[in-house]
């Protein structure tokens, strides 16, 4: 048991103490029975995936693990290197990384990378892509401005390497020195896994060449080599990864793609199925109601559910919203906790000891259904047991928001009933609003009704909502035209877009009757020779 700073969340003065909290249950996963199959083929069904044998499976953490296993790998590549990330930096770490890419480049290895537009436009210059082009490099960017495309929200968000076909890497970590530290600012806290196989880097090669059939080539972007016939094999002293414990462990490759909501789906089934502990990590935490309730509902029932959020966001909005969620789920009896340091980047979680998830989706809607994410989700009591550990280790450096008592004694969260209480804060009191109200929105009308007494935390959030709206307000009122000029524009500019779908969709209608007519014709030509 450790001492571990505490945030009180009550109804008056919140005060920061310190209490003696037990450690996450870390016991042993149940033992195998006849459910097991029946999740397994949920998971199955839910995935859409089978699964794959992975050979070799790590977890990595943070920069300080996952970057020289990247780079290991890429030194090491003999065939083809697969790099695709949201954020590639101009920086002392993206530059470590391009002088890589490069090297490999000109010593004959096919080396393809796909960076976001969005993600990386304002932190790579032209001359670093100009110089990785320059080397042989392939270069395609997701998602640049184009008249046909408004839609620049849906991003490719996804973080993988794959090299020579049999060594793959997934996780939430960019490119950037954020993850190494700079300016005596520690690194992001961050997870990833390295994993190995014939099968698993076919599964994640798969997904890059996904994204590269939709990416644009940059200009000066060499031709790529088609990919070989078979995975060749690791060369030697190449990067290897160490088993938990020996033996294959099997895997399966999420591919989210705008509209698909395989992820989200899986979370809702281990919610609802997990029958001791849930332990989830997540670094833009912006919940659906439907997912806030599969929370809400597994810690009623008795389930050790724990959430970890950062504590400081990179962006500094965010946090307003978070926390307006944060008394519903405590009331509820979900533990939630603040990372400490300057920004938890991770999006992983584990449940019962067993089923696991590490990757580049974040528990909001963006992530769910817009943007193109990659994780790996593993079925395996030693790799469970692997990131209960670390998530054990990230907890005692982070500190818990817990309500008070009317003593402004720390209260302690507990399994509730699970029938949903119809009171809020001993002051709302109906439960059919309560279930169907956005907590931001209970937030605003605690604060303006004055309904319920908000604690600091909700205080704060409060006021950047009011100051968001406030500026909302006064930009509205002081540049009328400049608002309804940004409204025209962007309606114009998806009016633009359908326009021109629809002109090349006509095109390729006429160009495709052209050739089946003239298919036919050829056909019934040679019909009529030989007849």
């Amino acid at each position: 048991m450790n001492d571990r700073p505490l945030i009180m969340l009550d109804g008056a003065e919140p005060r920061l103490t310190k209490a003696s909290l037990a450690e996450p249950s870390l016991a042993e996963p149940h033992a195998a029975d006849a459910g097991d199959g029946v999740l397994a083929g949920a998971l199955t069904r839910v995935l859409a995936d089978p699964g794959v044998s992975a050979q070799h499976l790590r977890l990595l953490r943070d920069g300080r693990e996952n970057y020289p296993a990247w780079l290991e790998a890429i030194r090491g590549a003999r065939e083809r290197i697969d790099f695709e990330n949201f954020i590639v930096a101009d920086d002392e770490t993206g530059r470590i990384f391009a002088e890589a890419l490069i090297e490999r480049a000109r010593a004959g290895v096919r080396v393809r990378v796909i960076y976001d537009w969005l993600g990386s436009a304002a932190r790579a210059s032209r001359d670093y892509w100009r110089a990785l082009t320059a080397a042989g490099v392939a270069v395609r960017v997701y998602g640049p401005l184009r008249p046909s495309r408004p839609h620049w929200f849906v991003r490719d968000h996804r973080k993988l390497l794959v090299v020579d076909g049999r060594t793959g890497f997934v996780s939430g970590l960019c490119v950037s020195d954020h993850w190494t530290g700079r300016d005596g600012i520690a690194p992001w806290r961050d997870t990833g896994v390295a994993l190995s196989g014939a099968a698993v880097g076919a599964a994640l090669e798969a997904a890059f060449v996904e994204t590269w059939e939709v990416a644009t080539p940059r200009r000066g972007s060499p031709d790529v080599r088609p990919l070989p016939a078979s995975p060749v094999p690791p060369a030697q002293g190449a990067s290897s990864v160490a088993p938990p414990a020996g033996g294959s462990v099997p895997v399966r490759i999420v591919h989210g793609r705008p509209g698909d909501r395989r992820l989200y789906r899986l979370d809702l089934l281990a919610l609802a199925t997990t029958r001791s502990r849930a332990f989830v990590t997540d670094s833009y935490f912006l919940p659906t109601r439907a997912y806030r309730e599969a929370l809400l509902d597994a810690a009623r029932a008795g389930v050790d559910v724990r959430l970890l959020v950062p504590g400081a966001n990179d962006v500094p909005t965010l946090p307003a919203f978070v926390r307006t969620a944060y008394r519903e789920l405590i009331e509820a009896g979900v533990r939630v906790y603040e990372w400490s340091g300057p920004m938890l980047h991770a999006k992983t979680a584990v449940f019962d000891g067993r089923v696991s998830r590490v990757g580049s989706t974040n528990l909001n809607p963006a992530s769910w259904f817009g943007n193109l994410e990659i994780d790996v989700v593993v079925d395996d009591a030693r790799f469970g047991a692997a990131m209960e550990a670390m998530f054990a280790e990230d907890i005692a450096g982070a500190t818990e928001i817990v309500l008070a008592d009317k003593r402004g004694a720390p209260a302690l969260p507990r399994p509730v009933a699970l029938a949903p209480p119809a009171r809020l804060g001993g002051r709302l009191a109906h439960g059919r609003w309560r279930e169907s109200a956005a907590s931001v929105g209970r937030v605003l009308v605690s604060a303006i009704a004055q309904r319920a007494p908000l604690s600091r935390l909700e205080a704060a959030s409060a006021a950047t909502l009011a100051a968001m709206a406030a500026a909302g307000a006064v930009a509205i009122a002081l540049w009328p035209g400049i608002v309804g000029f940004t409204l025209s524009v962007t309606l114009g500019w998806i009016a633009l877009a359908l326009a021109i779908r629809l002109v090349r969709e006509r095109r390729r209608g006429r160009i495709a009757e052209r050739r089946l007519a003239a298919q036919t014709r050829r056909l019934l030509e040679r019909l009529r020779r030989r007849g």
